[in-house]
């Protein structure tokens, strides 16, 4: 084989490498462990002693930002069809009697938040979460396969990603409907479907999704970016969640956690 032979093998090879090695290098590198910010409460913590009330602020390992970049306008809250708004008042209200989650119920998807844990394969990509109603994980493909349609509703639903540059997309279908997708009675129906989007800001990990329900919300819901801080905390086992404190509430208690 001659020289000029091997140059041109190896610039053919070089022009094939070289395009998936670019885009591969888009992609954010989502890997470490992130803060738990799903099982940290509110903010601020009010303490009363002695007729006098004092206020700590709390790091929750959220970024507090104006704007992120590469991230989708949001609202406030979703936008119930006029024959739910009664029913998602009421729950709401009643949090502490009807949210599966005070009964060691999943908390589901987008709800759960940012996963503790983000484990990035070539084919796949892994989240372990730490919730109080247990430890859980999710698996999702990036290989281009479609949703498994033998899958059973569930929780957390069937889900499949794709990188678009340096984010990845996920969908999310296939729910049960159990489950809240946000405070406030976020309730939805079995026809629900999720879009995450999942970046890196610097060190930071960004969490934003994107809710669509025609059968009850007006327009698709997307909920305000969520910037969290890398963690060095391990992750532990939850311990086994046993409810014995809800039928002793007396008033409507809301716990404030997501």
């Amino acid at each position: 084989m001659t020289m000029k032979h091997s140059f041109i093998i190896y610039l053919a090879i070089a022009v094939l490498i070289l395009p998936a090695a670019a885009v591969a290098q888009t992609h954010s590198d989502l890997n470490g462990t992130w803060a738990n910010v799903a099982a940290l409460p509110p903010d601020a913590l009010t303490r009363q002693a002695g007729g006098a009330v004092s206020k700590t602020t709390l790091d929750r390992g959220v970024v507090r930002l104006d704007t992120v970049p590469g991230a989708l306008p949001s609202t406030r809250a979703p936008s119930y069809k006029s024959e739910f708004q009664a029913k998602v008042k009421y729950l709401a209200d009643n949090e502490s009697k009807t949210d599966p989650v005070f009964y060691c119920g999943r908390p589901g998807v987008p709800r759960i938040g940012t996963p503790r844990r983000v484990i990035q394969l070539p084919n796949e990509v892994v989240f372990l979460y730490e919730d109080i109603s247990g430890n859980t994980f999710r698996i999702i493909p990036t290989d281009g396969r479609p949703h498994n349609k033998n899958a059973n509703p569930s929780d957390y639903g069937d889900s499949v990603g794709h990188w678009e540059a340096d984010k990845l997309v996920i969908d999310v279908n296939n729910f049960s409907e159990d489950t809240w997708f946000g405070e406030e009675g976020y309730f939805h129906s079995d026809t629900m479907q999720v879009t995450e989007r999942l970046w890196r800001a610097g060190e930071n990990l960004v969490y934003q999704a994107t809710v669509n329900d025609p059968k009850v919300l007006t327009a698709p819901w997307t909920m305000a970016p969520r910037v969290v801080k890398p963690s060095t905390d391990p992750i532990e086992e939850s311990p086994r969640c046993i409810e014995t404190d809800g039928a002793r509430l007396l008033n409507n208690d809301h716990h404030q956690q997501r």
